[in-house]
This record gives structure tokens, sequence and C-alpha cells, in this order.
């Protein structure tokens, strides 16, 4: 028997116990893999009861998962109690996520889970709290160079229908430009070719690497960096072997027909990615970040304070993330 998913709680007063609920709930009518949560089985008790839902729970250790998940939702205790109200983070919201966190890598690097699944966090509450880190990937990254790895963590937004890598993310359009550079684009795209045939089982990814500017450049009328930049990072990447193409004209890059001609299209900054892929797959996309040691998917959605606990999160985004962490799993070990 395969090892069970480990999933984190996130911020506690968010959707993610709702969709944890909810998705354990599809466990047969979907036939998904095992999962446990990492967090604190009497509040998500108490969030069941909230929801008017009956609900059971098991608290257990990662080794009896798998075998629970059939019956009981499997609770993996975190260390650290959650007190937060619904739609009301608290005191225990940011050591509740960030515990949650610590234990799955862990268990993911120990061999009790074959792959993480992290539900949201709310990036305010951490910062509140002395969270010293831009966000979950990076604080991944942390952990991952603590067992001695050396991750250049690259996040990755999938879809069936399509899948996107910023180069450049979490910047604004000035700095991302002034940040982008040939060796970023080609480290970006041999991690992104590396991790798609260990971990998707693609053998010979085909990449779409999009220009920068309107019609990427437009020989140069229109900037010049996509001749300057992009062209020599591709020209290396071909001589390398990599199948990669481009620099793209950013809007024709992502109809139905051009999709079906690129596993994955690699974009020069954030709103070039992720436009699109939240246009095509707002409730069912997947965030992945590659480069790490181990696998690690999550929902492309935020906390939804707003409607936590009242039962009308969509757990679609969240079945995606464990439907692929457990494909991705499957074939690192194939």
């Amino acid at each position: 028997m395969s090892k069970p998913l480990a999933l984190t709680i996130g911020e506690p007063a968010g959707i993610g116990p709702d969709i944890a609920i909810a998705a354990w709930m599809k466990r047969r009518e979907l036939a998904l893999p095992a999962f446990y949560l990492i967090g604190d089985s009497a509040f998500m008790a108490a969030r069941a009861r909230h929801l008017g839902l009956d609900i059971a729970f098991a608290d257990v250790e990662a080794a009896e998962a798998a075998a629970t998940f059939p019956d009981a939702l499997p609770v993996v205790a975190s260390g650290v109690r959650a007190t937060a109200r619904p739609g009301e983070p608290d005191h225990s919201s940011a050591p509740s996520a960030i515990a949650a966190i610590r234990h799955a890598v862990a268990d993911v690097v120990e061999g009790r889970a074959s792959a993480l699944v992290t539900n949201p966090i709310a990036k305010s509450v951490l910062y509140r709290a002395g969270f010293s880190h831009p966000g979950h990937t990076e604080f991944l990254a942390q952990l991952a160079g603590a067992i001695g790895a050396v991750p250049h963590p690259v996040m990755m937004l999938w879809s069936p229908e399509l899948a996107v890598v910023p180069v450049t993310i979490h910047l604004s359009l000035r700095d991302a430009i002034a940040q982008l550079t040939s060796e970023l684009i080609v480290t970006t795209a041999r991690i992104v070719a590396a991790e798609l045939t260990a971990k998707l089982g693609i053998a010979r990814p085909r990449l779409a690497i999009s220009g920068l500017n309107p019609h990427a450049g437009e020989d140069g009328a229109l900037g010049d960096e996509d001749q300057a930049i992009i062209a020599p990072a591709i020209a290396t990447l071909r001589g390398e072997g990599i199948d990669a193409r481009g620099p793209l004209p950013a809007d024709t890059m992502f109809h139905a027909a051009a999709r079906a001609t690129y596993d994955c299209a690699i974009c020069m900054y954030h709103d070039q990615a992720l436009i699109p892929i939240k246009t095509i797959a707002f409730d069912d996309g997947v965030n992945v970040t590659l480069g790490l040691p181990f696998i690690r998917t999550s929902p492309d959605h935020g906390t939804a304070f707003d409607i936590a606990g009242t039962g009308r999160a969509n757990p679609s985004s969240l079945i995606a993330a464990l439907r692929l962490a457990a494909r991705m799993a499957a074939a690192s070990r194939a």
C-alpha cells in the first residue's frame, strides 16, 4: 500500500478545515487517495458540528492513517491546539499553521507520507506573529535547506487544460522586468523540464516560453528584452536538449489549439501566467512547488474568511491538489 498524503490544516479560521472535511466526505464517490490532516482533532470536530455534519475523526499516527481513512478522517496531532472561530483568526492561528507545515515536511522527508498538500494560510496573520518568509514556498525552501537540500523553488499552476510557470513571481512589474535575466529563465526552465519528467512522467516535456513585450518585441520595435534576454536563454536550453520554443507572443499562447502544442507555458511575470490559468481553471487549478526535495501541492485559492464555516466552500481545488500529489508520488516511485 502506498503511503498516505499529509494535508496541513492551514489557517484554522479559514476554509481549510471545511474543504478537508468536504474532500474526505467525497472519498468513496471520487476514489480519492488516502490522506491525513495534521492539526487538532478537537478543533476539527467542533468545525464539523458548526457545519452541521456528523463526521468521525480519529487521532492516529501517520502509519495508521491509510487503514483509518475509509471510516474516519485521520488526524495527526500538530502539537498546537487551535481555537480560532470561522473567519476570526486568533492567537492560535499562526502557531497552528506553522506547526502543521513543519510536521508535514518531517513526515514526507522521513517517509511517513508520500507527499505534502498544504491548505491555504493567511500571510497577514503570520506576519503579525513574526513570520519572516514571504509565503509557503519560501518557508518550505528553508525547511528543505535544513535537511541539506539546495532548493530553487519554482511555482507551477497546473490543471488538466493548462500548466504555467512564472519566472518572476511576487514582484511589481517594474521590479520583475529589472530582475529578469537569461540565467533565471534557464534555471527555471531546467527545473520545470526535470520535474515534469521525474514527477509527472512526461518523457520529453515541451516548453512554450513567452516573450515579455507585446508581439514578443516585434523584432525589437517594442522592446529589446525578447531578443537580448529571452532568446539567448531559449538557445541555451535547446543546446542542452530541452524542447523549448519561443519567445512567443503571450496573447496567442493560450487558446485551445496553442495549448495542445506544449506541456507547460513559461511566462516572464506573475499575471502573464496566472490570468490564463485562472480564467480556464478557476475552481480546480493546483499550485505546485517544483525544485524541492519533496512533492508539495496546494489549492490555488486563499483562506476565504468570508465563507469559512458556512458550508459554501468548494473543495474542488483541494481535491485536484490531492489527486495531483498522489499522481506525482506514483510517478516518482516509478
